[in-house]
């Protein structure tokens, strides 16, 4: 058997540590057996899903050095390998479940479906939608007939228990009557993830399913398709989630988690992919510096520890310091340098901003630092404001935040209208509105365009100052956090 494991990210944001992670963990699996790793876009979430978010994850997986066998991009014998090129197949096998009595038509609709919960929930049931959902034959056949819009769901056991073995975990326990009727088929024709999950592994002959351990409550119905089909399952192995220094699920409101802040930072990618080789993992010998080629060759996956592993990002910029240091001779720091931001393109796209304000070249760098800088040294007065208060100074940064996370088409352009609109929106002149984003993300108001400032230091940056300014101003609880959602929600903008 030739081992296959595959990464399969979905194109709805930024490019995630957390997918680079499982993507370095099964590619190290595929080469220490001498084996295929396969990148797949799992795009059928049309309405999120976009060009520039797939181009975004095949760009930072590639300056990891985590390269793929097959993929969108470079084809294989298994395509196409986006998922939305496999639309029409994916019907026919939930069809071919009907057929066969193992899935059924579904007709009702959101609001019968919140209603079946709630009962279930007073009933003292678990709130997921089961199998007393099917109709009878005729009364299917004639809402087909009339064109009514269905969804087609897999049918499940009521009660038992359902076992899956874990290469890590041994068997898990799960009782059936946790899992409900999954969608199988969407209205729209498309699949969910489940169903072209389990048959896109089935047809790219995936040997090992490495993915995170928020999955695992998912394994029953997978192991169930699989029965269905009456196709063997892959190996599952489910791996610890990597966790903020406080313990809780890494995310970006406490850490940045795009593979973008961290190129745009200056971290080297072979010290990046090196401490996420640490994420649960270590060397036979335990030392903390590594290459991608020596974990390849020392790869045991009994070695990972099932305790959530700390993404802290003080540690990372310890360990890069050692790989510049330690393992860059002085023309190699100078072209990584020159690499990083001190190349034509980017100083030709700065060169506008500043050749019109300076009057020696001395000047250029006070004027342009904050471009070549990570996170600002920011102070609550820098954020002092004769039209502002505090509370809205922070709606402000909170609520461009939120609006700009949202943005997908990243541009001056785009960034413009959108800000324009929040600030109508919040009845705020441009100019005062604009004062607190100039300070969070130039470090100054007597800046050139901070559209274009945002534009070209790009938006895993822009976010991160943003947050990090908001966190200088003292943030939100708890609390006032649901309270501000509300408020944000209310100006109808997203």
């Amino acid at each position: 058997m030739t081992v296959r494991t595959r990464i399969a990210p979905s194109p709805t944001g930024d490019p995630h540590v957390g997918t680079a992670y499982v993507a370095l963990f099964n590619l190290c699996f595929a080469r220490q057996h001498g084996g295929q790793f396969i990148l797949r876009i799992e795009d059928t979430d049309q309405a999120r899903s976009t060009a520039e978010s797939e181009q975004d994850i095949l760009k930072a997986l590639r300056w990891l050095g985590l390269n793929w066998d097959e993929g969108p991009d470079v084809g294989g014998p298994h395509g196409p390998y986006r998922q939305s090129e496999r639309k029409h197949s994916y019907r026919q096998y939930a069809e071919d479940l009907v057929t066969a009595g193992h899935a059924f038509y579904c007709f009702r609709t959101p609001e019968e479906l919140e209603a079946i919960r709630e009962e279930r929930k007073a009933q003292g049931l678990n709130p997921g939608i089961k199998g007393d959902l099917e109709l009878p034959e005729d009364e299917v056949k004639r809402r087909l007939e009339a064109g009514e819009p269905y969804v087609i769901r897999m049918k499940v056991p009521d009660e038992g228990i359902c076992e899956i073995d874990d290469m890590l975990r041994g068997t898990i326990e799960i009782d059936w009557a946790q899992v409900d009727c999954q969608i199988l088929l969407k209205s729209d024709g498309m699949p969910t993830y489940h169903l072209a999950n389990v048959v896109d592994d089935h047809l790219m002959e995936i040997t090992h399913v490495l993915r995170g351990e928020e999955w695992i409550n998912s394994a029953p119905k997978h192991k169930l398709l699989y029965q269905y089909f009456g196709w063997d399952m892959p190996v599952l192995c489910h791996l610890p989630l990597l966790r903020n220094p406080d313990k809780s699920k890494l995310s970006k409101r406490k850490n940045p988690t795009s593979i973008n802040f961290y190129e745009r930072m200056g971290f080297l990618p072979e010290a990046v992919t090196n401490y996420l080789g640490r994420m649960g993992w270590s060397m036979p010998d335990e030392r903390e510096k590594f290459t991608l080629d020596e974990m390849i060759e020392n790869f045991d996956i009994q070695r990972v520890s099932l305790g959530g592993p700390v993404f802290d990002v003080e540690k990372l910029r310890w360990l890069n310091g050692q790989w510049l240091r330690e393992e860059l001779t002085g023309e190699q720091f100078m072209e990584r340098m020159r690499q990083w931001w001190f190349n034509e393109d980017a100083l030709r796209a700065l060169v506008p901003h500043v050749k019109g304000r300076a009057e020696v070249f001395s000047d250029v760098a006070p004027m342009a630092q904050f471009m070549f800088s990570g996170m600002l040294n920011l102070k609550p007065e820098d954020f002092a404001h004769n039209k502002l208060e505090e509370a809205q100074v922070k709606r402000v940064l909170q609520f461009t935040l939120w609006k700009l996370e949202a943005q997908r088409h990243w541009s001056k352009e785009t960034i413009f209208a959108d800000i324009k609109a929040l600030a109508k929106a919040m009845d705020l002149k441009m100019g005062d509105f604009m004062f607190s984003i100039f300070v969070a993300v130039a470090g100054t108001p007597n800046s050139w365009s901070v559209m274009d400032s945002m534009a070209l230091l790009g938006p895993d940056m822009t976010r991160s100052r943003l947050r990090h300014a908001l966190e200088v101003m003292g943030g939100f609880s708890k609390k006032e956090t649901k309270k501000v959602e509300k408020e944000y929600a209310a100006l109808g903008i997203h």
